[in-house]
């Protein structure tokens, strides 16, 4: 049933008061289409669908839930019942939830856990989590080399279930040093006599705990990998990652990337006002700023827009056409970056072709203008003036679009949020700047 139908139930339910229909929709339905339907109402109607929710339901739900809502449940809750909902689920998604809890929250629920349980979130709770650690599970199957296939399918046998998204069991040494991984379909059609150490992949390299996870996700991208082994800096196995904790990484990331666009960090979709309007209020206070910059450039040239009145009109024209092409070109570094595309050795290149292509345009746009312009005014001293000016900023929006970014980066400010202001500013006050000013000399 499409979650349109389902919405749809559920809405006619609320509005007839009949409350068990609903637990019965609900339990009817996957932990993910729950979560995406809690996720799709506002803040009254999302408490009464989660107390509806079956127990058992509860800890698969909540893992499926948006950050900021799954911690608006998980706050109310007493420490014993979160640490029974946190028990039901792999321990680097325990983790992700108690990284996000109140400290002393945190410790209440660790103190309630079995010490095995609690020492195996600890170790994944020493890592942020934005790097492999932190999104790594430490529930992993691990086999010797010198063990033949045949012993390898008993043991596993052995076990009454293995951990989700085993595609390869991970091969350690007696140190528990990562050496291999012998692949599940490498197990099942080999001849059991042969040796592990004869059939594993050796050419494989594990993950360190410490790196990003932007970079993990594209590694897992690039590869196509189910699973892929984390180790520590000595090379001791540590755990695993997982496609599922990659795909929450790549969606977080593509939800950053969207928000950051209209500035406004990570917003719920159905934010309270309280909680939307001071966000919003943030980035509106820092536009008014910089378009009072702007506007400050244009009061500098008032004289000449007193006398040449259509220098009012045209305006508008340099300063957008240098803020587009300024977008594109940030646009398209910004996205370079987010897929590790960019580096040292490619950013002169990416800086001399923006240069390249900012002239490229201005030229073909100024031409356009300047005639348009002379046209509509009579005037083929303003096309040439406008035409100067389009030229100047449009030049300036493709190196300011490529620079910017790269320099937000290395200053610890994300691009994606801060870019876009910063760059208006620059092609308004450049584009105003050159104009006036050119119509200042030659009509001076």
């Amino acid at each position: 049933m499409s979650s349109q139908r389902q919405q749809a139930r559920i809405d006619r339910a609320l509005g007839s008061g009949t409350l068990g229909d609903i637990a019965g929709i609900l339990s009817d339905l996957s932990p993910g289409d729950v979560a995406h339907l809690i996720s799709s109402y506002p803040p009254r109607v999302r408490q009464v669908l989660w107390s509806l929710l079956d127990p058992e339901q509860e800890a698969d739900v909540l893992n499926e839930l948006p950050e900021d809502l799954r911690n608006t449940f998980l706050i109310e809750m007493e420490p014993e019942a979160l640490a029974s909902i946190v028990g039901k689920l792999d321990d680097d998604d325990v983790a992700d939830i108690l990284q996000d809890l109140p400290d002393h929250i945190t410790g209440q629920v660790l103190s309630i856990m079995d010490e095995a349980d609690r020492a195996r979130i600890e170790t994944v709770l020493g890592y942020s989590d934005d790097v492999a650690g932190g999104l790594m599970s430490t529930d992993v199957v691990t086999i010797r080399a010198d063990l033949t296939l045949d012993v390898v399918l008993r043991y596993l046998r052995r076990h009454t279930e293995i951990p989700p998204n085993t595609d390869s069991v991970i091969v350690v040494n007696r140190e528990d040093r990562y050496v291999g991984l012998l692949p599940i379909r490498t197990l099942l059609v080999s001849d059991p006599s042969v040796s592990v150490r004869e059939m594993m992949i050796t050419n494989r390299d594990p993950i360190p705990a410490q790196m990003p996870s932007s970079e993990v996700a594209r590694l897992f991208e690039r590869n196509d990998w189910i699973s892929a082994p984390v180790i520590d800096d000595s090379g001791a196995l540590l755990g695993r990652i997982t496609i599922d904790d990659i795909v929450d990484v790549i969606r977080e990331e593509a939800d950053h990337s969207l928000t950051s666009l209209g500035r406004l960090g990570e917003e719920d979709t159905f934010s309270p006002v309280l909680q939307t309007a001071p966000r919003r209020a943030v980035w509106l206070g820092i536009n008014l700023l910089t378009a009072f910059i702007a506007a400050s450039v244009i009061n500098v040239f008032q004289g000449t827009i007193e006398k040449v009145v259509a220098l009012a009109v045209l305006m508008p024209i340099v300063a957008s056409m240098g803020g587009i092409a300024g977008t594109q070109t940030l646009t398209v570094l910004i996205r370079g970056m987010a897929m590790g595309h960019i580096n040292q050795r490619n950013q002169a290149w990416l800086i001399g072709r923006e240069t390249v292509v900012g002239v490229i345009n201005g030229f073909l746009w100024a031409t356009v203008v300047a005639i348009a312009a002379a046209l509509w005014f009579d005037d083929w001293l303003l096309g040439g003036v406008i035409a100067s000016a389009m030229i100047i900023n449009l030049i300036t929006a493709g190196v300011s679009g490529a620079v910017l970014p790269l320099l937000l980066h290395r200053m610890g400010i994300d691009p994606a949020l801060a870019g876009g202001v910063v760059l208006t500013t620059v092609t308004d006050v450049v584009g105003f700047l050159s104009f006036l000013g050119l119509a200042t000399v030659f009509y001076g």
